[in-house]
């Protein structure tokens, strides 16, 4: 019996075929991303006294440039879904870099107005890199290891606080606030350029003749209202988010003009609890795959925070250095560190296909968080005259989040 070939066409195709990317590779090209995009966004705030002086603006306006960075970023997160079902998630995320370049790059300009359009290009780039990154993490990575890969994924974003912190003002020294500004937007680039050769097998699944339309920015937030589990986690994020930012915006003044401390000795500190946040993210991850699930640990996460609160309220200047560090360490771990457990659930309970839509709605509610978070906790503390006041009134919702966790059990 004569055997009959395929059509050309079709050896064609077959040899085409993508080949499959490890997920360790993948991981390892989303925390390079993410760590990326993070510096890019902490990189002005790293060189804000020198750089306030350059525009003739007062340097606590640093944290209005963050709010503006994300803002921007709580709407391009919206759109990040749709996007990458069209495009593709490594396009979307060179897209996310390349907008961060160009927004390094009108910040350099010294004018006030070009710097508040730069944090908008900044955060329209760094809006979308987390849903594109859980599109990714979600079809390569075995579901008894997500909450460790996501959790690993995510020490990007202190991370890239720390190469910013490391790098940036050593550039600022040699070359100058502009260059340096410059350079990390290069760098940027480059780390677009370095996920290229991926882009072929990790869009294969892209959809060319997907809609792109206005009316596709509600469609996560519809998501999420839809799926009481996925609005559970979204309202959860909005809190954590709120302690997050707060401990990070305030802990230097607080140890500086409460406690006392040194403005050298309480930026330590301050790193401290960055780093309590990069092994936090690990090693919750690996408990929640191992042990006791996402949900749990994001309960028992809030009420560490709660009383993390607690025992900052409890810090007097005469308490002994080593116990102070050690309670911003494990706030640092719990306030920071919770966000990787947080996506890997958000990517379970998203429907089939929907991981990116659904961590694009449920971040919509986390940058807005972020957003609120330091001005309210510094409104609180500024009416009662004590930053324990803040610590106070953060602890309540973070204590009925944690409660409201334990009480619900994972639908998926």
């Amino acid at each position: 019996m004569t055997q009959v070939n395929p059509p050309r066409m079709v050896k064609h195709a077959i040899n085409k075929s993508p080949r499959p990317v490890s997920a360790w590779l993948t991981l390892a090209i989303t925390l390079a991303i993410q760590a990326m995009t993070s510096m890019s966004l902490v990189a002005l705030p790293a060189m804000a006294p020198v750089v306030a002086v350059a525009l003739g603006v007062s340097p606590t306006l640093a944290g209005v440039y963050v709010a503006v960075v994300y803002a921007a970023g709580m709407v391009s997160t919206l759109a990040a879904g749709a996007a990458v079902a069209r495009f593709g998630a490594i396009r979307v995320s060179q897209s996310g870099l390349v907008l961060c370049a160009v927004g390094l790059a009108l910040c350099a300009v010294p004018s006030v107005w070009v710097t508040v359009l730069g944090a908008v290009f900044i955060g329209l780039g760094y809006g979308p890199i987390t849903p594109a990154s859980s599109h990714l993490l979600a079809i390569t990575t075995p579901a008894h290891r997500m909450s460790l890969v996501f959790s690993v994924k995510q020490t990007g974003v202190p991370l890239g606080g720390a190469l910013a912190g490391a790098i940036v003002p050593s550039l600022m020294l040699v070359a100058g606030w502009q260059a340096a500004l410059l350079c990390t937007g290069a760098i940027a680039l480059l780390c677009a350029a370095v996920a290229q050769p991926l882009r072929h097998t990790l869009d294969a699944d892209r959809q060319l003749d997907k809609p792109m339309a206005l009316g596709n920015l509600a469609t996560p937030v519809r998501l999420v209202l839809a799926h009481p589990a996925l609005l559970m986690l979204a309202g959860c994020s909005f809190v954590f988010s709120i302690a997050q930012l707060s401990l990070t915006s305030y802990v230097v003044v607080y140890m500086h003009e409460t406690l006392a401390y040194g403005l050298v000795y309480a930026g330590f500190a301050l790193s401290l609890s960055q780093l309590g946040g990069v092994a936090g993210r690990v090693l919750w991850g690996w408990v929640a795959d191992h042990w006791f699930g996402a949900r749990r640990i994001l309960a028992v996460l809030a009420l560490v925070m709660a009383v993390c609160c607690g025992g900052a309220v409890l810090l007097q200047g005469s308490t002994p250095p080593v116990l102070t560090l050690a309670l911003l360490f494990v706030f640092g771990a719990s306030a920071i560190g919770w966000n990787g457990v947080y996506l890997a659930e958000v990517a379970r309970q998203a429907p089939p296909g929907m991981a990116s839509i659904a961590t694009g709605g449920t971040l919509a509610f986390t940058y807005f968080g972020v957003v609120l978070g330091p001005p309210l906790f510094g409104a609180v503390s500024g009416l009662f005259g004590s930053y324990r006041a803040g610590f106070v009134a953060l602890a309540i919702p973070v204590t009925l989040c944690g409660l409201a966790l334990f009480r619900t059990r994972s639908g998926r």
